[in-house]
């Protein structure tokens, strides 16, 4: 069809600045969905702890006879943390968590991303 032997092959101008424009849109679409990932993971990481931390709450309650919820969730009630007897910072080092990355003030615990607060109820076990 193109038989003209002096005619170049290659791209033009034209050609090589629409796929530069199309890669940009492209880019530009993508890249603010990436931008927050940490921040996501760091807040789902955090709700893991939550999930850790109500779980060994409702172990606590399990093991105990009659069924009690624990006191308190800074220390147990014979000064043993164990797996029946509930430590909040025994709890989150299962999770790999350190108690630097939690705060507490008062009887509110900050958690180290969304800040929380979360509170503890001894009345029926809810850590929200």
């Amino acid at each position: 069809m193109w038989s003209n032997p002096k005619m170049k092959r290659g791209f033009t101008l034209i050609e090589l600045i629409m796929v530069i424009v199309i890669l940009g849109i492209l880019a530009a679409v993508a890249i603010p969905k990436f931008t927050d990932l940490s921040g996501r993971a760091n807040e789902a990481a955090e709700q893991g702890v939550v999930g850790g931390v109500r779980a060994g709450i409702s172990t606590y309650h399990a093991a105990q006879d009659p069924p009690v919820y624990p006191t308190d969730l800074d220390s147990a009630s014979d000064g043993d943390c164990s797996a029946t007897n509930v430590c909040f910072n025994v709890v989150l080092s299962q999770g790999g968590i350190t108690t630097d990355d939690w705060s507490k003030s008062g009887a509110a615990y900050d958690g180290p991303f969304t800040g929380g607060p979360y509170t503890y109820d001894s009345a029926d076990g809810s850590f929200e």
